[in-house]
């Protein structure tokens, strides 16, 4: 079985979207047939995040939410690893709420054959940084790499093999870059890395970073990079 982990805390903007791609992803043709079940680590939520995850829940196999108290993506991302282990994963693919993966995301992951792929992000809307629109993408573009051999960590499009998260010790507790955390944690372990574009992911350039030092708040920092080098 194939797990997929989605934490969010307050995010009914983009749930609907997120769980919606990723149902496509567990349909794949070449996943032949392979459950797969997607599970929402519901962190301190009191807007209607749990709301949507029922309604999915209720049309669509294989697909549940789980909750937590502890206003902690680290904590969140371990919770929901940790419940779909329990299923029997085999492989665990994690991305966020406001984020959509590709149709063939799964399949890329598994077709590198490793214990860990690191994928890239794109970003396909700009335009919450209005003004700053234009510049923050073209900025974006130079400094950013995306293509194989890359170096990027993301959240947003990370997959582990069960057997190699468990001898890293999985996530930890951490408010923010939990899964730099992680990723450091499986190379000390000596876990056989992809450093791989092929898996696709579209994420949002939202101004309300739910983290200071997530992707959120990197891009406000982008924006000002980019507004101080065209002065």
């Amino acid at each position: 079985m194939i797990g997929i982990i989605i934490p969010a805390h307050n995010e009914e903007r983009y749930l609907d979207a997120c769980l919606h791609a990723a149902h496509i992803a567990a349909g794949h043709s070449a996943l032949c047939g392979e459950p797969v079940r997607i599970t929402v680590a519901l962190d301190s939520c009191t807007d209607g995040s749990f709301a949507i995850v029922a309604q999915h829940a209720a049309q669509e196999q294989g697909i549940d939410g789980i909750c937590v108290d502890a206003h902690n993506v680290g904590i969140a991302r371990a919770a929901g690893a940790r419940h779909l282990l329990q299923f029997g994963a085999r492989w665990l693919a994690f991305t966020d709420a406001d984020t959509q993966v590709s149709p063939d995301w799964l399949v890329q992951q598994l077709r590198l054959n490793v214990d860990v792929v690191c994928g890239t992000v794109a970003v396909d809307d700009w335009s919450p940084h209005q003004d700053d629109a234009e510049l923050l993408r073209n900025h974006f573009r130079n400094s950013y790499t995306d293509a194989d051999g890359h170096r990027h960590i993301h959240g947003a499009n990370l997959g582990v093999s069960a057997a190699a998260y468990l001898r890293a010790g999985g996530f930890e507790p951490l408010a923010c870059s939990e899964d730099v955390a992680l990723v450091e944690a499986l190379q000390r372990s000596g876990a056989q890395f992809a450093w791989s574009a092929a898996p696709r992911v579209n994420t949002s350039a939202r101004r309300d970073a739910k983290a200071r030092g997530g992707f959120g708040d990197t891009l406000i920092r982008y924006a000002a990079t980019a507004r101080a080098a065209t002065a």
